[in-house]
C-alpha cells in the first residue's frame, strides 16, 4: 500500500489539530459572545485555524520524506514544530498590533501582561505536549494509514 504516501502523511497530520481547533473556536465564541470577554479573540484565532492544521500535515510529509536519512523519531520531529510556530505567531501578532514585548513581559491586546518566566514555562510545556501528540496521536494515524516506520 505505497500509493500516495505523502497525501496519507498530510491527512494523518491534519487529523489531530483540526478537531482540537474546532473545539477551541467553539470555546472562544462562547467566551466572547455569551460571557462578553472583552478581548477580540476572533482576530487571533484566524492564524491557528488557517496555519496549524496545514503545517501539521506538511510537517508529517517532511518526516515521511526525510525519516530514512535523519532517523529522527516522530515525537522529536513534532517537538521541533513549536520552534517554528511560536516565532511566526509572535511576529504576526506583533505586526498586527495584538502583542507588544515590554521590559517585564509580553502585553496582549493592551489588556494584560504575562511575564517572561511564564512565557518560557508555557513554551516548554508546549514542546512537551507537541512531543506527546506527535509520538502517540500522529503516530497512531500514521500506523492506521500504513505509513508508520
Amino acid at each position: 500500500m505505497n500509493n500516495h504516501p505523502y497525501l496519507r502523511a498530510y491527512m494523518a497530520g491534519i487529523s489531530v489539530p483540526t478537531p482540537i481547533l474546532l473545539v477551541m473556536l467553539t470555546v472562544f465564541i462562547i467566551a466572547r459572545f455569551v460571557f462578553q470577554v472583552p478581548v477580540p479573540i476572533e482576530r487571533v484565532i484566524i492564524f491557528p485555524m488557517a496555519v496549524v492544521p496545514n503545517l501539521f500535515g506538511f510537517w508529517n510529509m517532511v518526516h515521511q520524506a526525510t525519516r530514512s536519512r535523519t532517523h529522527l523519531p516522530l515525537g522529536i520531529h513534532g517537538a521541533i514544530l513549536p520552534f517554528l510556530l511560536v516565532p511566526a505567531g509572535f511576529l504576526l501578532a506583533r505586526g498586527l498590533g495584538f502583542v507588544e514585548a515590554t521590559g517585564h513581559g509580553v502585553n496582549y491586546f493592551g489588556a494584560f501582561e504575562v511575564g517572561y518566566a511564564v512565557e518560557a514555562l508555557s513554551f516548554a510545556v508546549a514542546v512537551i505536549i507537541y512531543y506527546l501528540v506527535w509520538k502517540y496521536l500522529i503516530g497512531f494515524f500514521n500506523q492506521v494509514l500504513g505509513i508508520a516506520e
